[in-house]
């Protein structure tokens, strides 16, 4: 157990904008100092400084949410060689129960750590955050497709009869490739009437005026 290992846990309730930590006696559990830093590079240093007084022995830290909020503090305790291990968030319904304090929820990570006979490891390294933000990537694109889709059929729905009895039987695929040629075609239509009628002006202005010639009342008419 981490009791006979270490000498202290640092637990860790992380938030977006600070952290609050609370160092443990591993042999008790007891409280012994509590901190208050920002969740920043000049934060986790304040935090290394709260720790090697707090905690002049044998430590490990005890962090919550290592893979969101807690991922810079980790990745900056572990590049200083300290011991950091993941604790799930306190279950929501002792919140309920004991209420939320982010003070005692340092302390309860810590001794959360201290009580848990399997210890995890923190979610980091490049790999693994490369992986989660294409996972992320992908999720949002079909969430994106399926919103797409369901508009595109919420407007065969409100179009001319002939137009709608074909569209909506088609799958998805043809259903789109059918609805991409039809708006290159119109797009080519409009395109080619645009440059016949560009075509027809010029050679309008081209074509040569007819002569005029004078009239008996002494004013010029055309030929």
């Amino acid at each position: 157990m981490l009791a006979d290992e270490l000498d202290y846990l640092v637990g860790v309730d992380t938030h977006r904008d600070e952290h609050v930590l609370a160092v443990v006696a591993a042999a008790t559990g007891a409280v012994l100092a509590r901190q208050l830093v920002q969740a920043n590079e000049r934060g986790y240093q304040a935090a290394l400084r709260f720790a090697g007084e707090a905690a002049q022995g044998a430590r490990a830290w005890a962090v919550e949410g290592t893979g969101s909020y807690g991922a810079g503090l980790a990745r900056c305790l572990a590049d200083r060689g300290e011991a950091v291990l993941e604790v799930s968030r306190t279950p929501r319904s002792e919140r309920r129960l004991r209420g939320k304090d982010d003070a005692l929820d340092a302390v309860r990570t810590a001794r959360a750590a201290l009580a848990s006979e399997t210890l995890a490891l923190p979610r980091s390294g490049e790999r693994r955050e490369a992986l989660r933000l294409l996972l992320l990537a992908r999720r949002s694109a079909i969430e994106v497709r399926r919103e797409a889709l369901g508009q595109l059929r919420g407007v065969i729905v409100t179009a001319p009869d002939r137009l709608r009895e074909e569209l909506r039987v088609l799958p998805t695929g043809r259903l789109l490739e059918r609805c991409s040629r039809r708006r290159r075609s119109s797009s080519a239509e409009r395109t080619s009437s645009r440059h016949r009628s560009s075509c027809a002006a010029s050679l309008a202005e081209s074509m040569p005026q007819p002569a005029k010639r004078p009239s008996w009342n002494g004013r010029s008419s055309p030929t």
